[in-house]
């Protein structure tokens, strides 16, 4: 019989992120562990934190104050549109890079940091080759540095150019998987709780312009991502219960003003969707569990 490995999924989402640390602490007082950790952009950086100080309730201390440290920083601006005009005439006196990653240096994640390090439980992070037109995933091979792979699937551009590492062109894992439940299971994953960061809802559908049309845009490509992640997990009968964290009114991906007000709502909404039941694996998953029980 197959062992059971349990994937958390972090999705990307920006400083909406900390909806995710709610999440995360609910499901430790309810007793649920993770096998496997898989995340993409911030859900990769709450994915390595967890790696780094362990899935208890220090480690979830240490993680908050993270992210209490991040809403200091200002690390994403939110002037977009003037940061990218500068980000394209190459104005800009100090490198968002070099920001982001003297930030994760500073929380503990050293140049020297190797995934084999790690105390906690394995991780997988998602990044996107802009050269190759493929995910790559950092983590399963245990001398791939930890920082080169956060930074990697967080280069988010205007704030973070993408990274170029042996021939490849790197940027936020949002562009490939921003839900990463594929990841997980051609990582071995068995059952999956996805944290979820989306909120299309957020988007005035009759709002004109560059802005709400790229909002638009981005969004179709996340949501249909999400369904074809769903159908791929559905069709090889892994159990998934994805708990969609959500802000209300929207929260930007660059405002970490509303970091303590998250923490508070991922936890609320998760302990709610906890007690709910989580869904029965269909007749049709059981018996291609019992298909690949046999043929073990």
């Amino acid at each position: 019989m197959k062992k059971r490995k349990r994937a958390f999924v972090l999705s990307g989402g920006g400083a909406r992120g900390a909806l995710q640390v709610g999440a995360l602490r609910a499901l430790l007082e309810a007793g649920i562990q993770p096998d496997l950790l898989v995340g993409t952009s911030v859900g990769a950086i709450n994915a390595v934190f967890l790696a780094l100080h362990g899935f208890n309730a220090e480690g979830l201390d240490n993680l908050e104050a993270s992210w209490r440290d991040a809403a200091k920083a200002d690390l994403l601006p939110a002037n977009t549109t003037w940061l990218t005009v500068r980000v394209l005439f190459n104005r800009l006196r100090t490198h968002p890079y070099n920001r982001m990653r003297e930030f994760f240096i500073a929380q503990g994640i050293s140049p020297a940091l190797r995934f084999a390090d790690l105390p906690g439980p394995p991780v997988v992070l998602v990044s996107a080759d802009l050269n190759a037109y493929q995910p790559v995933y950092y983590g399963p091979h245990p001398e791939q540095s930890v920082l080169e792979g956060v930074t990697a699937s967080t280069a988010l551009p205007p704030w973070i150019h993408p990274l170029e590492s042996g021939g490849h062109f790197l940027m936020d894992g949002g562009v490939v998987s921003n839900l990463p439940i594929e990841p997980a299971i051609l990582h071995g994953a068995t059952e999956i709780i996805a944290l979820g960061l989306s909120n299309p809802a957020a988007i005035d559908v009759d709002a004109y312009g560059f802005a709400p049309f790229w909002a638009k845009l981005l969004t179709t490509v996340e949501e249909r991502q999400i369904y074809m992640e769903r159908i791929f997990a559905e069709a090889r009968g892994v159990p998934l219960q994805l708990i969609d964290l959500r802000t209300n009114p929207p929260v930007p991906i660059w405002d970490f003003s509303h970091t303590e007000a998250m923490f508070a709502d991922g936890y609320a909404q998760t302990r709610a969707a906890l007690q709910n039941k989580a869904p029965k694996p269909t007749l049709w998953h059981r018996l291609r569990r019992l298909a690949r029980q046999k043929a073990a």
